[in-house]
């Protein structure tokens, strides 16, 4: 019987991708939404990691879960639930699990969170793959169209690494289409840049001229990001651009906040 797959997060920005690739590549997929959906090759199922409703339902006879549901609140809760669904679901499934880079080095909440969650993962004797990858185009895009409705933009003197969700979720099929391996090498964006170079590339494609301006910004988290945590430049690997994935969007949603 062909291998099932679970996707969690199915309809959100990473686990659609990653549902696509599967269904491209012929393979049996369940994924995983608290809404009722249907697309052609998938069999959706709802349930919420956040109360366990359905879940027990959504791991029962799968072999692998790709974790691409995220709860910035409740992400430890939610994959305890998970864990707990299938561990008790006698399938022992491949978990793989997307973190971030940097949520050893960065003292973000949510960055403590996932971190924790990949020790959760490690320890709960089920076979497993972690893979980190640095901030997704959309969430740099986002950051910084919020700084561009000011007349000067103000931006910190950070550098980001963004990488492209189809990227990152090739490499997710990837993995879990092979054997468990603990915590893979990191996956960063093609470039390493700064905040004031990624933010004049958005204007630019918006058509908008301002003046950017960086500025400092103090606390541990900041000094984190300022170091470089957040980088994983030995493992530029992705493909898509930040100039690239602007000009997919066209320069009309390019200032736009989602």
């Amino acid at each position: 019987m062909p291998e099932q797959i679970l996707v969690t997060g199915g309809a959100g920005q990473l686990g659609r991708v990653v549902v696509e690739r599967l269904v491209a590549a012929e393979r049996p997929v369940r994924a995983l939404s608290r809404r009722r959906r249907s697309s052609a090759g998938v069999g959706w199922t709802v349930g919420d990691l956040r109360t366990g409703r359905g879940i027990d339902v959504a791991v029962a006879g799968v072999d692998t879960i790709i974790h691409c549901a995220t709860d910035y609140r409740h992400e430890v809760q939610t994959v305890r639930t998970l864990v707990e669904a299938a561990r008790w679901s006698g399938q022992a499934p491949h978990l793989v699990y997307v973190s971030i880079v940097g949520v050893d080095r960065v003292p973000l909440g949510y960055y403590r969170a996932k971190l924790a969650a990949e020790e959760l993962i490690a320890g709960s004797g089920m076979p497993y793959t972690i893979l980190r990858a640095t901030q997704f185009h959309a969430l740099v895009r986002t950051i910084l169209a919020a700084a561009a409705r000011l007349p000067v933009v103000p931006v910190p003197r950070f550098r980001f690494q963004p990488v492209d969700v189809r990227d990152v979720a090739a490499r997710l099929v990837e993995l879990a289409l092979g054997e468990p391996q603990a915590r893979v090498p990191d996956l960063g964006g093609p470039e390493v840049r700064t905040a004031a170079d990624l933010a004049r590339a958005l204007l630019g494609a918006a058509g908008r001229e301002k003046r950017v301006v960086t500025v400092p910004v103090p606390g541990r988290i900041a000094r984190g990001y300022a170091q470089g945590g957040n980088l994983a430049p030995e493992h530029a690997d992705g493909v898509v651009t930040f100039e690239q994935y602007l000009a997919e969007r066209g320069n009309a949603t390019a200032l736009r906040y989602r």
